[in-house]
């Protein structure tokens, strides 16, 4: 089971411990602009035998669809050490995270890599049909290279949303996806 912690709340040394476990999951494709994304929210975290072993963060973003701004617990971060992967451990974190998308957001997002689309079709998460955009300092700005990364989790209440149109997300610095 997940232990559900604020950013806010985070000792020193557990932060760093959860970098360091991102660092060695994402094998030094994890930069700053990646870490400031996880900050903020909420981080699902997972102990084996006392050591940390996986994460996942959901934080809160601002998504344009269907001509209004939607609440959007967006995930990011999910990770498993390497050497504790095809445990479990990612269905443990995911299950946290999406309980907190249900009973907070409109929607749930994320930018799936090519390693983890598996999982996250898996769980019923939806890929993102239509077009993807970002709504950036010049304006409302495409961004195709997002179009097939994107997934979303509709929440019973929440956002209509048409899989086929335009999703935009708000600005922030690295990836905005």
């Amino acid at each position: 089971m997940a232990s559900t912690i604020p950013t806010a709340d985070l000792s020193g040394a557990r932060r760093a411990a959860i970098r360091r476990l991102l660092d060695e999951a994402f094998a030094g494709g994890f930069d700053d602009d990646d870490w400031d994304h996880a900050l903020g929210g909420l981080h699902l975290l997972v102990f084996d035998r006392g050591n940390l072993v996986a994460h996942a963060a959901v934080v809160q973003r601002s998504f344009l669809h269907g001509d209004r701004a939607w609440r959007c617990g967006y995930v990011e971060a999910v990770a498993v050490h390497p050497d504790r992967r095809g445990h479990g451990f990612a269905a443990q974190v995911m299950d946290a995270a999406e309980a907190v998308i249900d009973r907070t957001y409109h929607l749930g997002a994320l930018s799936a890599s090519a390693a983890g689309r598996g999982l996250y079709e898996a769980r019923g998460w939806l890929p993102w049909r239509g077009r993807t955009a970002v709504l950036a300092p010049s304006g409302l700005t495409r961004t195709p290279e997002d179009d097939d990364s994107t997934f979303v989790r509709p929440v019973a209440g929440g956002a209509t949303l048409d899989l086929d149109s335009t999703l935009a997300c708000d600005w922030r610095n690295g990836d905005v996806w």
